[in-house]
């Protein structure tokens, strides 16, 4: 007894699998056009739509203008998708063909689930859909009101053989990336690092492969002919503190540094647009100029157009000369110290400001 107790207390090992049924899915509109020119053709006559294609099948629409069949011919239009390949095997999905009037509203809809399978000698003709998918006084009481058109939309689904796998072969829990956590812990324990950057009076200390490897510039000057690359202290002139900080946080991290509540966000992003154009960061440029998009307005678009121009930021120079745009803007802008500081930083880009804005008269 006590025996049999001990063995009921082991624990059950467990196994788990699971069936997965995959598919593939579209919508192909058909738009029909004159639809009373159609008429007449006769029954069996078909038009249809240019191939689409949906999990590796090729796939139409036919519309029969007098129906399928003769005496389909007086009382309904018939629709049908067409299957257009040959198959390596059995396809099956599940479709919807759908009447929309030229207001998107739907007027008939037919649903289905059909397997079209394989013959051998595939021709196109394999076809499934509905011979009385709308009767023709309902088709022209919408076309009478729907200037002699319609669309016919099919939303076709494959649905893949199913497939069973082990659930323990195949679920493994990948924790999320951290390599950016790992550089940042890097750049502040300030292990391994081999050089020294003097700016506006304060050190930074950082590693010279991981700024030759994020900035063609560090790497010209660290690992080039340049003087820098023996000295054990590097100078960087005409720099605040704060923006260097911001570019080793930034090529540590690839990403920008956090909101500083001291310091004006869009003046902070002007000095590092400036630091990321000087430096080759790309990246780092277009973040800058895509935040400076979205915070101009009267005091700081004569600036950031001064800026955008100076370093080639088309957008940002776009985007400036649009708001320029509005409506009593620029008479604003005019008496601001931004726009007496663009026009003698930039003188030429007046040209740019008449071309958008009206004629000289209006400056």
């Amino acid at each position: 007894m006590a025996s049999n107790l001990a063995s009921s207390d082991k624990p059950i090992s467990e196994s788990s699998s699971r069936c997965l049924t995959e598919c593939l899915s579209t919508a192909h509109n058909f738009e029909i056009i004159r639809f009373s020119l159609l008429e007449g053709m006769g029954a069996g006559k078909f038009i249809s739509s240019s191939k689409f294609r949906v999990g590796g099948y090729d796939w139409k629409i036919r519309i029969y203008p007098d129906g399928w069949k003769e005496e389909d011919k007086a009382a309904y239009m018939s629709v049908f998708l067409c299957f257009c390949s040959r198959p390596a095997r059995d396809a099956k999905v599940k479709f919807t063909l759908s009447l929309l009037a030229k207001d998107g509203k739907v007027r008939s809809v037919h649903s289905t689930t059909h397997t079209f399978q394989e013959t051998g000698q595939q021709k196109e003709g394999n076809y499934w859909g509905w011979r009385e998918f709308i009767e023709k006084p309902k088709l022209q009481e919408l076309l009478s009101v729907n200037d002699d058109c319609f669309t016919i939309r099919c939303v076709l689904t494959v649905i893949k053989e199913p497939h069973t796998e082990d659930v323990s072969t195949v679920v493994v829990p990948v924790p999320e990336s951290n390599l950016h956590a790992h550089f940042a812990n890097m750049l502040k324990d300030g292990k391994g690092v081999d050089v020294k950057f003097s700016v506006g009076g304060q050190l930074f200390s950082a590693h010279r492969c991981v700024l030759a490897a994020r900035s063609p510039v560090f790497k010209a000057k660290l690992y080039g002919q340049m003087k820098e690359t023996t000295m054990k202290c590097v100078k960087i002139d005409d720099m605040e503190p704060s923006v260097f900080k911001a570019l080793l946080h930034f090529i540590y991290t690839d990403s920008l540094p956090s909101k500083n509540r001291d310091v004006d966000e869009n003046t902070a992003l002007q000095h590092q647009l400036v630091a990321a154009d000087r430096y080759g960061l790309d990246r780092l440029k277009a973040m800058c100029e895509g935040k400076l998009c979205q915070s101009i307005d009267v005091q700081t678009v004569a600036i950031t157009l001064a800026l955008a121009e100076q370093h080639n930021s088309v957008q940002l120079k776009n985007a400036c000369l649009g708001y320029l745009c509005l409506q009593d803007v620029l008479r604003v802008v005019k008496e601001t110290d931004g726009f007496k500081h663009l026009i003698t930083s930039c003188p030429w880009i007046m040209m740019d400001i008449l071309e958008k804005v009206g004629p000289p008269s209006r400056v």
